[in-house]
């Protein structure tokens, strides 16, 4: 697997309420483009749309620490997804046979490792940015 580096950094700042205002805000300027859901244009799916909006369902299911964390790789994985060519690891869901996961690696430009995973809906092909998470050292 093809390891993407980022153009971006990561979102500074220590605690939650900091990096979830700067995150937002980035999630802000997408939103702005479209009158209906959210979405990025991937390099990668031939320029099909990624729609972001069940990231963020996603990531209030975790603890208050983890969302920061994850967080903190939100413009890193954006840049990911509309830049990146390589290709990911993909699999299907063990959960749900109707969807394939696909797992993209980037770094950032401090050099973090991180993984962005979209899931893809087999029968309407509709893509979605599920989760961003950076490698534990």
């Amino acid at each position: 697997m093809k390891i993407f580096q980022t153009k971006t950094r990561k979102i500074p700042g220590t605690t939650f309420k900091e990096i979830y205002k700067k995150a937002y805000f980035v999630y802000k300027d997408i939103k702005r483009t479209t009158k209906r859901r959210p979405y990025i244009r991937s390099n990668y799916f031939e320029k099909e749309k990624i729609f972001l909006e069940l990231f963020w369902s996603h990531l209030f299911e975790k603890n208050y620490w983890d969302q920061a964390r994850r967080l903190k790789f939100f413009a890193c994985a954006i840049d990911l997804i509309k830049n990146s060519p390589f290709e990911p690891i993909s699999k299907e869901n063990p959960n749900k046979p109707s969807e394939i996961l696909h797992r993209f690696a980037g770094m950032s430009c401090e050099n973090d490792l991180f993984f962005v995973q979209i899931k893809e809906d087999k029968r309407s092909g509709k893509k979605w940015l599920i989760s961003v998470f950076p490698v534990a050292k």
